[in-house]
């Protein structure tokens, strides 16, 4: 949206709180060619110049670089600000509280096991296949590298793909200043095509010239199946295949598995996650393109095909429109925020701070300047001897004086105290506006919190913060992790066979600082007294930090080595196999203890134990 008043025209958006910056906004409000040329270049869209802009501001004040990207347009003198990685340690911050302490995935009734029926199996099987495929994958390591692109820059991307060397899928972090989704007005959270584009520089010495690449995938109906060739100018495109029809003519080849409806001549596909046929494909492209063969009123979304030089796989696929053989898009955009109704973009941890990092910045410096001329005063001399003598001011230094000479020693020690005093106002003023309480920095002494309840209250800004990023998360891993389970099922990898896709989620740890002595007196006089279960207290152990990876085994081993509680189960239920159950063994009932065979007394005959009537009446027994 823009505004035009006067000869200024106000932009507002999703990264209209960079406009204070004169860089970043000229009076068209577009960002400053030179410092961001890149953002100029002549295949991207309009639409996306000033996002790509806001990231490269975002990661110069990232890198201490602020002040260099300043002095394209104010100067050398904006080159003297001083940058002490304050947006840095914010972002390290916020990206450490909203991960947790560890990452486990979940999926909804694999901890059952206690009578687990075959969905719960199902549940079990799955998980341990995902957390063994995110250790192998290195997921911990991608997840970190994705979450700080997205909390310094307010988006981050994972790229996805089947590797058939490795036999399992993969996932990398894309830096979002590739990422180029062609969003519809009606498809803003889930686009339908998406590009990933970037220049390559020119290489003198193996002859290229400077290159644009781009990565697309693309939904899109099923169509006929192509194999790798070559067109009339020797280079390498996917061509149709075709058979023979009914009447002899050729006619296009489908897919093996494919079916074509002879009423509308759609094909359709039955996908093993999916319980009906579906009529689309996921398509991948990736070509390059030299520089100066763009030429007209394109962009990344309308490259000329003719110009292209498809890549070509490993195996010899030619990467021209191939069918991936799967019906959704192998990307995930994982915005920092929740973004705006009908926006795509999140927003930056460090949008509403960036103005207080500057005002640091120049306090800093003011800061540094004046703490020179309080460690080396200037020093006033009178009633000299010989007025043409060179006075040099130091450890050591003499000074002959007249009668009447005096020395006076400047002191700024008054105004170096109040601009540090300045320093940690804004300081202050960066961590409330950033919902960071001082606990949260680490800045704050431990021995001057009054109460675990008061730090309790204290990190109140901190909760609503992890609780709204997270929000925005949970069903972008969620998807993720459904993928995955689908390239493996596409990947037909052994260990997948038979596999039915669930839905399993990515559970982030706690980020509070917790007494662990404490919360673990409090779970073994619970579930001592019998006020909360054991499977409870195991996961209130869990989110305190104990090292517990499996709460279901963990709760196997303790009930293992309970025998005072078995030895009270047999006695109120008489029943061994449920002992044996909560025991985790199996217990073998000992044989029934043989009659006591009592000696006859003194006078009494012997009785034949054969003879009913010798034995009486039996009472009223039976």
């Amino acid at each position: 949206m823009g505004l035009t008043t006067g000869l200024k025209r106000v932009v507002i958006d999703a990264w209209s709180w960079l406009n204070y910056k004169p860089i970043y906004s000229d009076p068209r409000g577009m960002p400053h060619r030179r410092a961001f040329p890149e953002a100029k270049a002549t295949w991207v869209p309009p639409e996306d110049e000033r996002r790509l802009a806001a990231y490269k501001l975002l990661q110069a004040y990232d890198n201490n670089q602020a002040a260099e990207l300043a002095e394209i347009l104010d100067g050398p003198a904006a080159r003297e600000k001083r940058e002490f990685g304050d947006p840095s340690m914010f972002a390290d911050a916020i990206m450490a509280h909203v991960l947790g302490r560890e990452q486990h995935i979940t999926v909804p009734g694999a901890e059952n096991t206690e009578n687990p029926d075959v969905q719960d199996a199902m549940a079990e099987r799955v998980q341990t296949l995902l957390r063994d495929w995110a250790e192998d994958e290195l997921l911990p390591m991608r997840m970190q590298q994705t979450e700080r692109k997205a909390v310094i820059l307010g988006d981050g991307v994972y790229r996805i793909a089947w590797d058939p060397a490795k036999k399992r899928a993969t996932v990398r972090a894309v830096d979002p200043g590739f990422y180029f989704p062609v969003i519809d007005e009606d498809d803003g959270e889930f686009p339908d095509r998406v590009h990933f584009a970037w220049e390559l520089p020119e290489d003198t010495r193996r002859g290229l010239k400077q290159r644009l690449r781009r990565i697309t995938y693309e939904l899109a109906p099923i169509g006929a199946e192509t194999a790798a060739g070559l067109d009339a100018s020797g280079r390498a495109v996917r061509a149709p295949l075709t058979v023979e029809g009914p009447d002899g003519d050729l006619v296009p080849a489908v897919g093996q598995g494919d079916t074509v409806d002879p009423d509308t001549g759609n094909v359709s596909r039955q996908y093993p996650w999916n319980d009906t046929p579906s009529t689309v494909t996921c398509y991948l492209t990736d070509a390059t393109w030299n520089i100066e063969d763009l030429k007209g009123d394109i962009d990344v979304d309308s490259l000329p095909m003719d110009k292209a030089y498809f890549a070509t796989r490993s195996d010899g696929e030619v990467l021209d429109h191939l069918d991936l053989l799967i019906d959704f898009l192998p990307v995930v955009h994982v915005p920092n925020t929740v973004p705006a109704a009908e926006e795509h973009w999140g927003q930056s941890s460090l949008a509403k701070v960036l103005q207080v990092f500057d005002e640091l910045a120049g306090s800093d410096t003011d800061s540094a300047r004046a703490s020179a001329t309080t460690g080396l005063p200037m020093v006033a001399v009178s009633g000299v001897t010989d007025p043409r003598t060179q006075l040099d001011v130091g450890p050591g230094a003499l000074f002959k004086l007249g009668e009447n000479g005096r020395l006076t020693a400047l002191d700024t020690s008054a105004a170096l105290r109040e601009l540090r005093e300045h320093v940690h106002d804004l300081a202050d003023r960066a961590a409330k506006v950033a919902r960071l309480p001082a606990v949260a920095l680490g800045t704050v002494d431990p021995s001057k919190v009054p109460s675990g309840y008061a730090l309790e209250i204290s990190l109140g800004p901190l909760d609503s913060l992890v609780a709204s990023m997270r929000l925005a998360r949970d069903h972008k891993y969620t998807l993720l992790l459904k993928f995955i389970q689908r390239l493996h099922i596409a990947g037909q990898h052994p260990d997948w066979a038979g596999i039915t896709p669930m839905p399993a989620k990515m559970t982030f740890g706690s980020y509070k600082p917790t007494d662990k002595q404490a919360i673990l007196g409090l779970v073994a006089t619970g579930v001592d007294k019998g006020v909360i279960s054991l499977e409870t207290g195991v996961s209130m152990l869990v989110e305190a930090g104990f090292p517990i990876d499996d709460a279901a085994k963990e709760i196997e081993r303790i009930q293992s080595r309970q025998f005072d509680k078995a030895r009270m189960l047999a006695d109120a239920t008489g029943d061994t196999q449920l002992v044996g159950d909560f025991l985790g063994v199996t217990v073998t009932e000992p044989p029934p203890a043989p009659a006591p065979q009592l000696p006859p007394t003194a006078g009494d005959s012997p009785v034949d134990p054969t003879d009913p009537a010798a034995q009486g009446s039996a009472g009223n027994t039976p």
